[in-house]
């Protein structure tokens, strides 16, 4: 049994409404909603909100939302593996057990079928705890500077002349979706589990959106990868 928890809390500050905001036109949570039903991956496609009109909006496209999330996970400092533990135990309550969780982010567009079914055979084929899509970094960070004093300085001075393609290539989080042993999540209460398995994206497949500059980058790279005018 598997389930697609997609986290999704009211109350955005740096964008209004942001979960069930316009994209292209249609809510952004519908993104992550559709394509996780239609993976056919999943026993239960779910929403963890506090929101009554998230959760409206999460039905009219197909989630389920047998329960909305506790106050003491709707605040600033609830984590995302809280609110999956919560989730879980809720579901233990029913009866309902899943073996695997997939948390998949209200505002991840990019999104697909494809990286959904990819993600989960590949955690399947090396017997993991849990796959994490990256992404890596578009400049190295060990080529990093800080200002100190009012001066520029190498973070890391010993690199300071390396070339920069012969510096290890690092790699950071895409933010859109995470696959997790259930067992794993309970066990070590994070999403990066001891046997934690990558898969990595192009930067076209990604977008962190946090303002409405991502917003509008966001809504050109999906057209880039659907092929839409």
């Amino acid at each position: 049994m598997i389930i697609a928890i997609i986290p999704a809390r009211g109350g955005s500050k740096r964008i209004p409404g942001k979960n069930t905001k316009n994209f292209l036109g249609k809510p952004i949570i519908s993104y992550s909603i559709e394509a996780a039903i239609r993976s056919g991956l999943f026993d239960e496609v779910m929403v963890s909100t506090d929101s009554k009109d998230i959760a409206n909006t999460a039905r009219e496209y197909g989630a389920s939302i047998p329960f909305l999330r506790s106050e003491k996970n709707s605040d600033d400092f609830a984590t995302t593996v809280d609110v999956l533990i919560e989730v879980i135990n809720e579901y233990e309550k029913q009866d309902k057990v899943f073996e695997y969780i997939c948390c998949i982010y209200p505002t991840a567009p990019l999104v697909t079928i494809e990286k959904l079914c990819t993600a989960y055979s590949l955690l399947k084929q090396y017997d993991a705890d849990a796959l994490v899509p990256v992404i890596p970094f578009s400049y190295p960070p060990l080529r990093g500077i800080v200002i100190e004093n009012d001066l520029l300085k190498m973070k890391w001075p010993e690199n300071t002349m390396i070339r920069s393609q012969d510096l290890e290539i690092m790699y950071h989080d895409s933010g859109q979706f995470y696959f997790i042993r259930t067992n794993s999540c309970l066990s070590e209460k994070t999403l990066f589990c001891k046997r934690t398995i990558p898969m990595v994206l192009s930067e076209l497949e990604v977008q962190d959106i946090d303002n409405d500059s991502d917003w509008a980058m966001a809504e050109m790279k999906y057209k880039l990868l659907t092929n839409q005018r």
